[in-house]
């Protein structure tokens, strides 16, 4: 059997740096996954019908049951000459692990599956490990762990990097679509067309409109909306268009539902367009994209990530904080939202499981050519997570 160390865990993540795995490609990274944790002596290991990975070590009692999440897919890196250090050869140097995943995620996908497995015979409830698919395009391995295939879980800790801090919560984000409609025609003869880009100009004030009147929250700030992008159809540039879309990033508060976020956007537009002229159409839905996992799985899945908030006065939080302490100085850490949406999302803004996150790395590292963990930072957080892990365990027991 493996021994569960911190040398092990960091070879345990440049292993699974060096295997790239953009959303719907984790396959090699799943079956690394899989035969680390028997290597480490897991009692059970799963992989369910989407690709996600489960490991289980199973605990000594009925304690409350907990549940260690990260994902197994990543962005992409770009072009490699742009990275200091190739963003697939997992380097460590000048104190830390570089490369796309260090942080986000694998290297504390690496550290919450040791830290499993340093818990054997020390854990009264079972411990379970899930690490998901497709959290990068909306969740849907946790989605499906949660919804479909009814994962029991009393707390949730999810590894998305915190810099050492407790996260308690994000906004969710969707991604809509205002589609403008006319009549294409040629160019040279505009008078027998109804041209969709003149209907651009009140949805872009509508868009302003709504983003300067947006509720705000005391520990997430307010929600935020911008256009991020205009495709036009047909694409030929003598042709005039008969469909443009308007594509609109929300970031919400939690217990938005996309049905909000739809209605509020026609509002808008009818507050600048009264009357949509004859022979145009507007029509806003969610956007949605054909996803396909690793086992072959497809599905139509709209773009939206539901946000969640839990407070810093939970029993879990207060717990946490303190089971996990400062990295420097005395005190329990700090308990604050992360910027940017996770798959807690859905295991607490959706199914109501109290969710907080803990890893090392800091954030404005993610999606970055500059991606990179501090070895000492990682080494200290595989340190907490066994404490972590019972001291959430006996807040909800």
């Amino acid at each position: 059997m493996k021994e569960a160390t911190f040398e092990n865990a960091l070879a345990f993540a440049q292993d699974l740096i060096r295997l790239p795995s953009p959303s719907g490609e984790e396959e090699a990274v799943a079956r690394r996954v899989a035969e680390e944790m028997d290597a480490l002596g897991y009692d059970a290991i799963t992989t369910d019908e989407v690709g996600n990975v489960i490991g289980v070590i199973h605990g000594s009692g009925s304690a409350p049951r907990v549940l260690l999440n990260c994902h197994t897919d990543i962005v992409a890196a770009g072009d490699p000459a742009e990275w200091e250090h190739p963003p697939f050869e997992a380097v460590v140097k000048g104190g830390f692990l570089h490369g796309r995943g260090a942080m986000d995620i694998k290297g504390p996908l690496a550290l919450q599956t040791y830290a499993a497995a340093m818990l054997r015979g020390r854990t009264e409830g079972d411990v379970v490990v899930a690490h998901t698919v497709l959290e990068e395009r909306g969740g849907w391995g946790m989605e499906h762990l949660m919804t479909e295939a009814g994962m029991k879980a009393d707390v949730v800790i999810i590894g998305e990097s915190t810099h050492g801090d407790v996260a308690i919560g994000h906004r969710g984000r969707g991604e809509l679509e205002v589609v403008l409609r006319g009549l294409a025609g040629h160019a040279s003869a505009p008078g027998r067309a109804r041209n969709a880009l003149d209907l651009l100009p009140p949805v872009l004030a509508a868009v302003r409109d709504l983003a300067a009147n947006q509720p705000s929250d005391p520990m997430l700030g307010a929600s935020s909306l911008v256009a991020t992008g205009i495709d036009v159809l047909p694409e030929s540039r003598n042709v005039i268009p008969d469909q443009v879309t308007v594509v609109i990033d929300w970031r919400v508060l939690p217990g938005t539902t996309f049905e909000d976020m739809t209605a509020a956007v026609e509002a808008a537009i009818r507050g600048r367009l009264a009357t949509v002229p004859d022979g145009f159409g507007i029509d806003v839905r969610m956007a949605q994209e054909r996803q396909r996992t690793w086992t072959g799985l497809e599905r139509d899945r709209q773009m939206f990530s539901p946000g969640f908030m839990v407070h810093a006065d939970h029993a879990v939080v207060r717990a946490a904080t303190e089971a996990v302490g400062r990295r420097v100085g005395e005190g329990p850490a700090t308990a604050r939202p992360w910027t940017f949406a996770t798959d807690g999302g859905w295991s607490c803004g959706v199914h109501g499981i109290p969710t907080i996150g803990f890893a090392p790395g800091e954030e404005r590292f993610a999606h970055t050519n500059t991606e990179r963990l501090d070895v000492d930072e990682a080494r200290w957080a595989l340190s907490r997570y066994p404490e972590l892990i019972l001291a959430v365990q006996q807040a909800v027991g």
